[in-house]
């Protein structure tokens, strides 16, 4: 059995009031390593704030809304993602998850066609992610959906798209790249900025079927959005350590989101996952202040909630 860090009391403290952006838990067509109630129990114990339930197939806003329900304390976010099993760029699925409380939309990661056609080969030792196994049951069984498309051929948003940003701003969702590449991402964000969507977030520049430079995440966060930081990437080998400080020293802190992208059964507890990045971040000689800001006041904001007496004035 894999022994995972345990991060210390200093960490546990910095990340106190966090959210997590970006969790896999069960329920899910995947096995994972905790539930949405049983991680609501640890998130309130330890002192972090909420999360995001994430999910490649299915929306989790009714989930979400029950395990508030059980475990108050705690905000559990809903969420929907843009793939082949909601219909793709569906501005309907949109609308509904948007009534039932989601918060976050995920543009298409497994069906995108970026994550489609990616010929990146995974970094020797890297863990393959989980949905690829699936991904490929479908396909073995005839059931390959057609990649979505996000863009037109000129690089505009395809009608479908446009309707899903103006729902999007209409309940004040989020928006999350997801695998899109570097070029989408780039021609999405203005549009959604021009159709009133507020908070954006890069999902992992990092993971393989993006790898996005250094130069592009300076550019789209002087475009005031967050550039997600998931430990996973790193964590399961996908990307250098070294190379994902560089990325966060680079493009600034102040647009670094800190999530971990955590809830497969081999990596370490989900609750546990904001901690050990704060324990790797003070090893490398970031201050307190910065990673309370990439994992606490950042997160907050691009989750709604209040912001804390020690957030920074730009966020309050």
């Amino acid at each position: 059995m894999t022994e995972h860090p345990v991060p210390s009391a200093r960490a546990r403290e910095l990340v106190r009031g966090a959210y997590d952006l970006h969790v896999h838990v069960a329920p899910d067509v995947m096995r994972r390593r905790i539930s949405d109630l049983d991680l609501a129990v640890r998130f309130r114990d330890l002192g972090l704030s909420g999360f995001v339930i994430k999910s490649h197939y299915v929306p989790t806003a009714e989930r979400a809304e029950h395990v508030r329900a059980v475990v108050p304390e705690v905000q559990a976010l809903g969420a929907i993602t843009l793939n082949a099993s909601v219909g793709g760029m569906n501005p309907v699925a949109v609308e509904i998850a948007g009534r039932g409380g989601a918060k976050v939309v995920w543009f298409p990661t497994v069906d995108s066609d970026n994550q489609r056609s990616c010929l990146a080969e995974e970094p020797e030792g890297a863990t393959p992610p989980m949905w690829a196994r699936l991904q490929q049951d479908l396909e073995d069984a005839g059931m390959k959906a057609e990649a979505v498309q996000v863009l037109q051929p000129d690089g505009t948003p395809t009608r479908a798209t446009a309707q899903v940003l103006q729902v999007m701003a209409k309940h004040s969702m989020v928006l999350a790249t997801g695998h899109l590449h570097t070029d989408e991402s780039s021609a999405l964000i203005p549009a959604a900025r021009a159709a009133g969507v507020e908070r954006i977030i890069v999902t992992h520049p990092e993971f393989t079927s993006q790898r996005m430079g250094l130069d592009s995440q300076r550019a789209l966060a002087e475009q005031g959005v967050f550039l997600e930081r998931c430990l996973t990437t790193p964590l399961t080998g996908k990307v250098s350590w070294q190379t994902w400080h560089a990325n966060i020293r680079g493009a600034g802190v102040e647009h670094s989101v800190v999530s971990t992208d955590l809830g497969q059964p081999f990596n370490p507890p989900v609750e546990d996952g904001l901690g050990i990045v704060a324990d790797l971040m003070l090893a490398e000689g970031y201050t307190e202040a910065e990673i309370r800001l990439m994992t606490v006041h950042n997160s907050r904001h691009l989750a709604g909630a209040e912001p804390l007496p020690d957030a920074p004035a730009h966020l309050r």
